[in-house]
């Protein structure tokens, strides 16, 4: 039986571009079409539905092929070893970026574990990085919440554009550096605010027949 090369790729946000990812499986002799991939999931998230479909399509001789480390694992040592086990068990090697690891040899299987503790302390020091500078910031009253993509003009502006039917979703993508998402609620806030009230449907009322003469 021919040993295949199953790859998976990974992006953290819908708004994200999976092609740099896929075009270096590619050159790790991926087939394209043995890709599977996981939208706007973080690696916190371990109910991967691309990372299940991965797994269980690799068979016994098979490589599971990353680019990094991190695009696999949730950053979290308990993580690699689920992941570790369920390779051992299948007889799956796995590729992190070229660097070839066998889960069923013990220098592999410590290899792996080592690198799976940096990545889950990188995540933990940039988790902390985060904080302490938020805390600063908050100290210093520069932080106020998440700020508006678009100003009220802007919004209006790419609504009125929006109505006039010129443009394309793309290319108010393109004007304005924000997602189509983005645009699509500025449409319905906008028509909201439009829309005349609702009323109740007015009384009927009877004409008075003319009186018999």
């Amino acid at each position: 039986m021919t040993e295949l090369k199953i790859g998976y790729a990974r992006v953290s946000t819908v708004d994200q571009d999976l092609t740099a990812q896929h075009d270096a499986l590619v050159a790790l002799d991926v087939d394209p079409k043995r890709i599977y991939v996981d939208h706007g999931l973080t690696g916190t998230n371990r109910d991967r539905p691309g990372l299940r479909q991965a797994l269980v399509a690799c068979r016994r001789g098979d490589t599971l092929v990353v680019t990094k480390l991190d695009r696999l694992l949730a950053r979290s040592v308990p993580d690699a070893r689920d992941i570790v086990d369920e390779l051992t068990a299948g007889g799956v090697r796995l590729n992190i970026g070229g660097s070839l690891h066998d889960p069923t040899d013990p220098v592999g299987r410590l290899l792996f574990t080592t690198l799976s503790m940096i990545a889950e302390f990188e995540a933990d020091l940039a988790r902390a990085r985060t904080r302490e500078g938020m805390a600063v910031a908050r100290a210093k009253g520069r932080l106020r919440g998440k700020q508006p993509k678009l100003s009220p003009k802007q919004e209006a502006h790419l609504v009125e554009l929006y109505r006039g039917g010129e443009h394309t979703i793309g290319e108010l993508e393109e004007l304005f550096p924000v997602t189509r998402s983005t645009i699509y609620r500025a449409v319905a806030r906008a028509d909201a605010q439009t829309s005349p009230p609702v009323k109740g449907k007015p009384k009927q009322v009877r004409a008075r027949r003319a009186p018999a003469s």
